[in-house]
């Protein structure tokens, strides 16, 4: 990587110089799996002055080599990274002592990630788990118990539109368990446009968004951007029947998930189901999606890669057995999804609320 301030020197959406953290950033980050998110965590930070090396697969490496990295948003944030200013590896450098750790990894493979950490970082090293789902921090500190891990939450959605372009199609500000280490980056991530709130017990949060991540099945069998798949009232539906499940199993959990949108997560359902002129009117700020946005499951099964639905569905699945209950549609949901490659074609509304056992 060239030195911070060279690496820092981006365009604007007006061609204009960005900002440059004007304090020196509190050390150099890695990003332990550079996919959508994770380049546009790494790059944002990247573009206020921080050092930072992204580790990932030799194909996503190879496309920023080439390309370098471009990050846009639907705010008309335009960023880009020249490849010189890039530092890439597939796997985490022993010789750079790191300050904090991006943990980007797909769910199934966090324990293998941070096995791979825990062998080269310096005991208690803060790693950070920007991941789904309400466990896969626990499973990293049981594969790194010498370093900091503490949960996380990317509450906006990256897509990937290749030659290393990357674009944030929604909004939220990101969150991480409470914890002194991070106290120091809370400026920087601000700076960087991306916000870090911090909170005492990260749990609630963590099954709001999941709430909300159950759309991305929905989205991954339609074959549609979000925006238009959540225009269609059969597709959500499905989502309200997802989502109503799996508050029934919190409820029955006495967990109350938190608010991360302008209506409670226990009115959801109900929103949902409202015709699609009310649902337009009541849920603008929810539909602030650009064209471009899809969630990353369409693009694993677009691609045929092995998706997240064990710690989305799964979850839910895994939570109602330990009440006692059961969860029949989001176990249904999670088979129509592992069965996708064999269907072929994507799911008309009707299909999937049909499929689901709604019809």
């Amino acid at each position: 990587m060239g030195d911070a301030p060279a690496a820092a020197r981006v365009a604007g959406r007006a061609g204009e110089e960005a900002t440059i953290v004007t304090q020196a950033p509190p050390g150099p980050v890695c990003v332990m799996g550079a996919g959508a998110v994770g380049c546009y965590l790494g790059g944002s930070l990247q573009a206020v002055g921080v050092p930072v090396t992204y580790v990932g697969r030799p194909r996503v490496l190879e496309e920023l080599r080439v390309h370098g990295l471009r990050l846009t948003d639907l705010d008309g944030g335009d960023r880009a990274l020249p490849a010189s200013a890039l530092t890439l590896a597939t796997s985490v450098p022993a010789d750079v002592r790191f300050a904090l750790v991006l943990l980007c990894v797909k769910s199934g493979a966090t324990a293998e990630a941070a096995a791979s950490l825990a062998a080269v970082l310096a005991p208690d090293t803060p790693v950070v788990s920007m991941q789904n789902g309400v466990s896969t921090a626990d499973v990293a500190r049981a594969a790194a118990p010498n370093l900091r891990v503490l949960a996380g939450m990317v509450p906006f959605n990256v897509a990937r539109l290749g030659a290393g372009h990357f674009h944030r199609g929604t909004t939220g500000v990101l969150a991480a368990q409470d914890d002194p280490a991070l106290h120091r980056w809370t400026a920087v991530f601000k700076n960087a446009g991306l916000g870090l709130e911090l909170h005492p017990d990260l749990r609630a949060i963590q099954w709001a968004k999941l709430l909300l991540n159950l759309n991305n099945p929905v989205n991954a069998l339609s074959g549609l951007p979000l925006r238009r798949q959540l225009l269609d009232r059969r597709y959500r539906a499905c989502l309200a029947a997802l989502q109503q499940e799996a508050l029934e199993i919190l409820r029955a959990a006495h967990i109350a998930p938190a608010r991360l949108t302008p209506v409670p997560a226990a009115w959801m359902p109900a929103l949902l189901r409202l015709p699609t002129p009310l649902f337009r009117l009541l849920a603008a700020r929810m539909l602030r999606i650009d064209e471009k946005a899809r969630s990353s499951m369409a693009d694993d099964v677009a691609l045929g890669r092995t998706t997240e639905i064990d710690a989305l569905c799964g979850e839910v699945v895994r939570m109602a057995r330990r009440q006692g209950l059961g969860a029949p549609l989001n176990d249904r949901m999670a088979s129509l999804v592992q069965r996708r490659p064999e269907r072929g074609a994507a799911y008309s509304g009707e299909e999937l609320e049909r499929a689901l056992g709604l019809r």
